[in-house]
């Protein structure tokens, strides 16, 4: 019996758009990982990229559970000696509420070649409007 392999420049690829207004950060991440690794679809295949490209809006509205807005830090380091800077949940909504959710979805992907492919399929915005009517996406909806 052979195994299925399907071919990646023959499948379907949608356009998904999830509204992250009033929603809660960790499951729309989980949502919008399990979406860009094609793990909603039935020819799901560990080592090929069978996942769709997600848009996701309205970022600067969504929800942190418990007192993370007051304890969450979000690191990053320059690569010098002592280069390590902090921020507080407070300060990156307010300067860049999109880094809380790509950071998000980007810890649930693939570390690899594969997982980069998949996150450059991520598309992340604050407000409602994108420019990626024109795909005609499908509205997803976060429980």
């Amino acid at each position: 019996m052979l195994t299925y392999v399907p071919a990646v420049k023959t499948m379907p690829i949608k356009w998904h758009v999830i509204d992250a207004n009033g929603k809660v950060l960790g499951r729309i991440a989980t949502d919008a990982a399990k979406l860009l690794q094609g793990k909603h679809k039935a020819i799901y295949t560990p080592y090929l990229d069978t996942g769709d490209h997600v848009v996701i809006v309205n970022v600067d509205k969504v929800k942190l559970t418990g007192r993370k807005d007051d304890q969450k830090v979000y690191r990053r380091h320059s690569g010098y000696p002592g280069g390590l800077r902090t921020d507080r949940v407070k300060v990156v909504r307010a300067e860049n509420p999109m880094r809380m959710v790509e950071e998000a979805v980007r810890g649930m992907l693939p570390k690899s070649k594969l997982g980069d492919a998949m996150y450059r399929k991520l598309n992340v915005y604050a407000g409602d409007k994108h420019p990626h009517a024109a795909q005609k996406p499908t509205v997803f909806e976060v429980a």
